[in-house]
């Protein structure tokens, strides 16, 4: 719903007392902020003779982009539904064992849903990096600077989507599911960091020449 109102309004909203948007909301929207830079750097420098070479790669790198803003959006709202899904489960009724159960159950549905939006927000965020480090010294150096802002949000959004799906894993009884996820986070997060000073390091150099 966000996606067609003015930006003013989710701002508010987030900043309210009110539980959405949220954390997880937010990262989304770091994201989706980064893929619009790398499209930008992308676009300032296709069609330009002197960035011919790379032209096959840049394209491809761009729509790449475009098709990780558009599911980054969606996860703005998705973030927001499957919070609520959580909240709907907890006021489910436990005046006996049976209901009890199916509450039980049911939470844990709707807490691995809430896990999963963040999951992909990481694994999204990570190839937004992937995909940075290709084109950093292919672009325009001019718009170098513009790479690194794609960076610095990406790795936020990364993080953020993190930081969510621990929240979410310590209600998450299924333990396989746990010790996967977590291990899928480590290796992520050692992957990111590594891309992010790569990045970085290129475009630091790129302002001390």
């Amino acid at each position: 719903m966000y996606c067609k109102e003015p930006l003013e309004k989710y701002l508010n909203d987030a900043a309210s007392g009110n539980p959405t948007p949220g954390g997880g909301s937010v990262s989304a929207l770091a994201g989706a902020l980064g893929s619009t830079m790398a499209n930008m750097s992308i676009n300032m420098t296709v069609g330009r003779e002197k960035f011919k070479e790379v032209e096959d790669l840049l394209q491809i790198k761009g729509k790449q982009f475009e098709q990780a803003r558009t599911e980054l959006l969606e996860l703005v709202h998705k973030d927001m539904e499957a919070y609520q899904a959580v909240m709907d489960s907890y006021k489910l009724p436990k005046s006996n064992d049976e209901e009890k159960k199916k509450r039980a159950d049911a939470l844990q549905v709707a807490m691995k849903g809430a896990m999963d939006v963040p999951l992909r927000l990481l694994r999204r965020s990570l190839a937004m990096l992937e995909d940075l480090a290709k084109i950093v010294d292919k672009v325009n150096p001019n718009l170098i600077g513009d790479i690194a802002v794609a960076t610095v949000l990406s790795q936020a959004a990364l993080r953020g989507g993190k930081i969510n799906v621990l929240a979410n894993l310590l209600y998450i009884k299924d333990e396989g599911l746990n010790n996967t996820t977590r291990a899928e986070l480590g290796q992520s997060v050692d992957r990111a960091d590594a891309l992010f000073n790569e990045i970085m390091g290129k475009v630091e150099a790129a302002f001390t020449k």
